[in-house]
């Protein structure tokens, strides 16, 4: 019975603590900022086909940010459960679509996101790093 309660409670204070790693992930603007640029990418690319993505840059980006939270103490579970939680991605896919509006486009019009795509490309962004002309 011991046995069990103490797993029971390592599990309880585990979920806790990936918990309050996750809140503080999303303290990270740095991190955070770059898992944006790689979501509004990611959407041009899949919504436009003049427009195609550079998937080892990205691919390397994300291991880079990834990096850097290891590097502030965050365990990988910890990254994953963060990058994997329903809620954070509701959250980028808000941010994603409000930095669409921003720049005059939508993410319910493809044309406008190519044309923002081009933009991107043209002003060598760091989105547009993500991005290629076909």
């Amino acid at each position: 019975m011991r046995m069990i309660t103490t797993a029971i409670l390592s599990f309880t204070l585990f979920a806790f603590a990936a918990q309050d790693a996750r809140a503080e992930l999303r303290e990270e603007q740095d991190i955070n900022a770059g898992l944006l640029a790689i979501a509004v990418a990611d959407k041009i690319r899949r919504s436009c086909d003049e427009i195609s993505g550079r998937l080892w840059t990205a691919r390397s980006y994300l291991n880079g940010l990834k990096k850097m939270a290891a590097e502030r103490g965050y365990t990988d579970s910890e990254i994953d459960a963060y990058v994997s939680d329903s809620d954070n991605k509701a959250e980028m896919r808000k941010l994603r679509n409000a930095y669409f509006h921003s720049k005059g486009a939508s993410n319910l019009d493809h044309a406008s996101l190519c044309k923002l795509g081009r933009t991107e490309i043209a002003a060598q962004t760091q989105i547009g790093a993500f991005l290629k002309a076909k």
